[in-house]
């Protein structure tokens, strides 16, 4: 099927500049939003409402897949849509129940259903199946990210370079996990470690929704597997003291609205990420890591925030591979079945130095 024409929905930082990189690598993009973009993009533009079934069906008309970049509550909508128009779907979402519904929908398909196209999920399953599929026997796969401000103020040392609403979903929910071999749900903000990249000290705790379908994939074959969000030390206290003590839990849009307007996004953030396993090779025990910090960099014209570009590009790296047949064109797209070594000889993919 091809795969030529594409909609961006949502021009963020994010969708704006997956948009840009798609036109860069040879896709006829469009972009929708309610909005035009704060940046002048040099490609068609249609301001549409996006809440809304006849919206969605607007901004999909004439093409051959849509990448989402709206929150997650409006992808359910937008995917579908896809498949009632038989086309192709990428989203960056890490909605547990949002994937779950695109799952279902992939099942009867015309095109590719290919969720969780970010960072985390998308990125790290790509990277830990690698790991993964390199030992005899897998016994740990432990996947840990963080977006933080290169420079923190304050006690809590945060800005939201991300959606709130994500951010919140992200501490809030509950967290699969696959601990000696049992696959079970545990509360988010739990767990907490210490781990060091580049010299920096960062605790580490539990949060929903970075695994994506990782324990569906690995569950009877790798032991232990999580998935932790890193922050600089103290900030899980501070949350943990927000959402539960002062019952913000109970007023979820309004705990964004705070947290952003006392840490609003920053331009010279850092995405940390330390991804590690362990397992046999030849019989005996051996560790794999891939650690990096990921820095503004210029690209399409223009600085780019840490968290924008590692997101976006992974989301154009996929699209990449299905557009040229290295993915498959139908069904349920899982991270983890990406191959890493393919992913990083892509255009986009090779800015992550894999």
């Amino acid at each position: 099927m091809a795969l030529d024409r594409i909609a961006v929905l949502g021009l963020g930082k994010v969708g704006a500049l997956a948009a840009l990189l798609l036109r860069q690598e040879g896709f006829d993009v469009t972009g929708v939003d309610v909005h035009p973009p704060h940046e002048a993009l040099g490609l068609p533009f249609h301001a549409i409402d996006l809440t809304t079934d006849a919206g969605i069906a607007a901004a999909l008309d004439g093409v051959d897949g849509v990448l989402s970049a709206l929150p997650y509550r409006l992808n359910a909508a937008v995917a579908a849509a896809a498949h009632a128009f038989g086309i192709h779907y990428f989203d960056l979402t890490e909605d547990v129940p949002t994937t779950r519904a695109i799952f279902e929908l992939s099942k009867t398909s015309r095109g590719l259903m290919a969720p969780q196209c970010g960072l985390a999920p998308g990125l790290v399953g790509i990277v830990g199946a690698a790991q993964v599929a390199a030992f005899e026997t897998c016994r740990s796969l432990r996947l840990r990210v963080g977006a933080l401000p290169q420079n923190p103020t304050g006690l809590m040392g945060y800005a939201f370079n991300w959606s709130p609403e994500g951010v919140v979903n992200e501490y809030l929910n509950d967290c699969e996990v696959i601990e000696d071999g049992v696959r079970k749900m545990v509360s988010s903000m739990e767990w907490i470690e210490t781990i060091y990249v580049e010299g920096v000290a960062l605790e580490a705790f539990t949060t929903s929704g970075g695994l994506g379908t990782i324990c569906d994939t690995f569950h009877g074959r790798v032991a232990n597997i999580d998935y932790k969000s890193m922050r600089y030390p103290g900030h899980m206290q501070l949350m943990n003291f927000f959402f539960h003590e002062l019952l913000m839990r109970e007023r979820r849009e309004l705990a964004g609205d705070i947290l952003t307007n006392a840490k609003p996004p920053v331009n010279n953030d850092v995405v940390y990420m330390h991804i590690a396993s362990e397992g046999t090779i030849g019989g005996r025990l051996q560790r794999r890591e891939f650690v990096r910090a990921y820095r503004p960099i210029e690209l399409a014209g223009a600085m780019r925030t840490a968290i924008a570009w590692t997101t976006s590009a992974s989301a154009v790296a996929v699209i990449e591979m299905v557009r040229d047949g290295a993915l498959p064109q139908l069904g349920f797209l899982k991270q983890e079945e990406i191959p890493l070594e393919q992913f990083a000889a892509t255009a986009t993919g090779r800015l992550f130095g894999a």
